[in-house]
């Protein structure tokens, strides 16, 4: 089978990115995988070719050579990830491709189903609805036609892929048939070991309010534990987090990442948007590494007893309840078993 994948950008910088990596290494070993994105940081070990169109969130008018490079590879499957252009996506649509939908800008124009008031999201967008989470009517009105046109375009797509059970109530909310949208979580790839040490608390992705960095940091501090709280990763609120005394590892790649998973107790998870999965978290379980979060999007897609969310004295309790206990990989998340699901969405 030839499959294209068609995506962003192809990097190990994020979970989206690091899923995509593992799907083309495991399909790579029975298929001729090529690949095609806006930006190509990191080698994925078959053909790559770059887009820069692919990048694109807003409105194209022309992608003739996104095109004739999928003419070139005639592939059997099309496979279109994180790509957020509505002509593309309709473009695609029409070529018969499959479209994994990673994160919310095809239902929510907002922060991921996360209210500038600070409450979960549970309604479907519109003007009205989404009013309160912008401060520019105008800009508004652009980012959830800009969004509506995403989803009228996934609308046409044969079949669609998410992460989870949550993203998959989503986009039913707005529209897509329930037989055609198909949950294949990830999985763990490009990480080996397991724990040797419990020296400190993790906190693993994006270090930017969404992720729940104030709420991470007061639920470390009312749990008093020895361990020193780590943020792996970077973000916008890095210089904040700094300034309060925290250490900020920035971007690791997949050796450093195991590494630091390695000397974590627990990892700490409080996103405040609504998680499209969470791979950190699985990932941390996979090396023995017990988790504490709250309920966030896909988080129970494979976390065994998440608390309330937005309780930071559930979270605290549960942080130190974990400290100096070991967690075990939860089953169905191997790579055979997730590669099936995904072929079996590809057949036609």
């Amino acid at each position: 089978m030839r499959i294209l994948h068609l995506a962003d950008r192809v990097s190990d910088r994020g979970g989206a990115d690091v899923h995509l990596l593992g799907v083309i290494a495991e399909q790579a070993r029975e298929h001729d995988v090529h690949c095609v994105a806006g930006r190509v940081e990191v080698d994925p070990g078959v053909p790559a070719a770059v887009d820069p169109v692919l990048e694109a969130r807003g409105r194209v008018a022309a992608f003739d050579d996104l095109r004739a490079a999928v003419r070139r590879v005639s592939p059997d499957v099309l496979h279109v990830h994180n790509v957020m252009a509505p002509a593309i996506l309709q473009w695609a649509a029409a070529e018969g491709a499959v479209v994994t939908v990673q994160d919310h800008r095809a239902f929510c124009p907002g922060q991921g189903k996360w209210t500038l008031a600070g409450a979960r999201c549970d309604r479907e967008m519109s003007p009205a609805v989404c009013a309160d989470c912008f401060t520019e009517a105008a800009y508004r009105d652009a980012i959830v036609g800009l969004t509506a046109e995403r989803r009228d375009a996934l609308l046409a797509v044969r079949a669609v892929i998410v992460l989870s059970r949550y993203m998959k109530r989503e986009l039913q909310q707005v529209g897509l048939a329930p037989e055609r949208v198909h949950v294949v979580p990830p999985f763990v790839w490009g990480l080996s070991g397991s724990r040797r040490s419990g020296e400190t608390i993790a906190v693993v992705g994006r270090v930017v309010r969404a992720k729940g960095v104030d709420d991470a940091v007061e639920a470390w501090r009312r749990a008093q534990l020895d361990q020193p709280l780590v943020f792996v990763g970077t973000g916008t609120e890095r210089a904040r987090v700094e300034a309060l005394g925290f250490r900020v590892t920035g971007w690791l790649d997949r050796g450093a990442v195991t590494e630091a998973l390695a000397r974590s107790s627990v990892v700490l998870m409080a996103p405040r948007w609504q998680e499209p999965f969470g791979i950190a978290g699985l990932e941390a379980l996979t090396m023995g590494v017990p988790v504490a979060a709250w309920r966030s999007g896909g988080i129970e897609e494979w976390h065994p007893a998440p608390v309330e969310y937005g309780d930071v004295d559930a979270l605290a309790a549960s942080l130190r309840t974990l400290v100096g206990t070991s967690a075990r990989s939860p089953e169905g998340f191997d790579p055979p078993t997730l590669m099936a699901r995904l072929h079996s969405v590809y057949a036609p």
